[in-house]
């Protein structure tokens, strides 16, 4: 059934390729030209459909400056929000959006980087421009482009690509018959590549070696997870046996990193990435949980979507829940990857 959906989705994969082929040419040869920046810009991206840990990466690039005394501003698409154009979301000072204007992912940075600006816009020029005018008296030392590595139009000091070390691509199609945004040649614009999710090097061996045939440096990383944190239900100091729920790309991985941190996942539950959890799901969900005595978590990201849902907090307001927080660890390239940071704002 697989190969036959690609073989069906092949004249449209094509067509998608031409596009891509002949909108890089433009900005290849000048007749598209980027917009270049107030400040410095750094774009993390992927060449896949979700999934690849840029949001975890993107925390730790604003928490490497912060912590060197520098002044951040997060620039975002605000994927699946309920707003339009230039939206503020945080102004450095106080967070001023919720998930549903300004979408999960922002929300989440926003919440856990309160000292960093964070604007949504669909046109990111237009975001940049916004933070020049509406921050003239404290512009931030640099601007982190999230999901940026197809978004030409804004010139970048530093390209990271993520690519996940354990979904590899490197025989896969373009969408739709696929899961690339992009050919993998293009990875030759590209400044720096994050292998993330790095568990097994065996089992990565050949996408490593392959990477390494772009001449890109390549830096290594993990995921970690942290302490479970309640969030909804009866006090349970250690979830122990729960039901997984996500709405993310790639979940097996959040199911991975629910047995990692010592939890037996009886069960789980998938949804779309950044899709809102029916109210029928959760509520079947909650009472399985209430009549086998255990425990649900989601992922960070997904509540902050659940937090902004009365509905669904309360379905889930008899049984403990909790959200697994990740954060992005470097396991080989530390040293490079800082170098390079700091570069863009020598």
């Amino acid at each position: 059934m697989h190969n036959i959906r690609r073989y069906l989705l092949a004249p449209a994969a094509l067509l998608y390729a031409a596009g891509i082929f002949v909108r890089n040419r433009l900005f290849d040869f000048g007749v598209y030209t980027a917009h270049k920046a107030a400040v410095p810009v750094i774009s993390i991206g992927n060449i896949t459909m979700g999934g690849t840990g840029k949001t975890p990466l993107v925390d730790f690039v604003v928490k490497h400056y912060n912590a060197r005394g520098l002044k951040t501003a997060i620039l975002s698409r605000g994927y699946k929000r309920n707003s339009r154009g230039v939206q503020l979301v945080s102004d450095g000072r106080q967070v001023l959006l919720g998930s549903r204007e300004a979408g999960d992912e922002c929300a989440m940075l926003a919440r856990n980087n309160p000292n960093t600006i964070v604007i949504v816009a669909e046109k990111r020029k237009k975001g940049t421009e916004y933070i020049a005018e509406k921050f003239a008296g404290r512009l931030p030392d640099v601007i982190i482009l999230d999901d940026g590595y197809q978004h030409r139009q804004l010139c970048r000091d530093l390209d990271i690509v993520v690519i996940n070390s354990r979904a590899p691509f490197l025989d896969d199609r373009l969408i739709p018959a696929g899961g690339l945004r992009e050919p993998v040649k293009n990875l030759d614009r590209a400044d720096l590549i994050i292998l993330s999710k790095m568990t097994d090097p065996q089992q990565s061996a050949r996408l490593e070696e392959e990477l390494c045939t772009t001449g890109k440096p390549l830096v290594k990383t993990s995921m970690r997870a942290g302490k479970p944190v309640l969030f909804a239900g009866p006090d349970n100091p250690e979830p122990k046996k729960v039901i997984g729920v996500a709405g993310i790309g790639q979940p097996e991985s959040f199911v991975d990193s629910l047995q990692t941190s010592g939890m037996e996942v009886v069960s789980h539950a998938f949804f779309p990435d950044h899709a809102d959890f029916p109210l029928k799901s959760i509520k079947s969900i909650a009472s399985k949980a209430l009549r086998e005595n255990l425990s649900i978590v989601t992922t960070e990201k997904d509540y902050f979507r659940v937090r902004a849902n009365g509905s669904i907090l309360e379905a889930l307001s008899r049984v403990p829940c909790f959200y697994l927080p990740i954060e992005t660890t470097i396991i080989e390239g530390q040293e490079l990857f800082e170098q390079m940071l700091d570069q863009v704002v020598a």
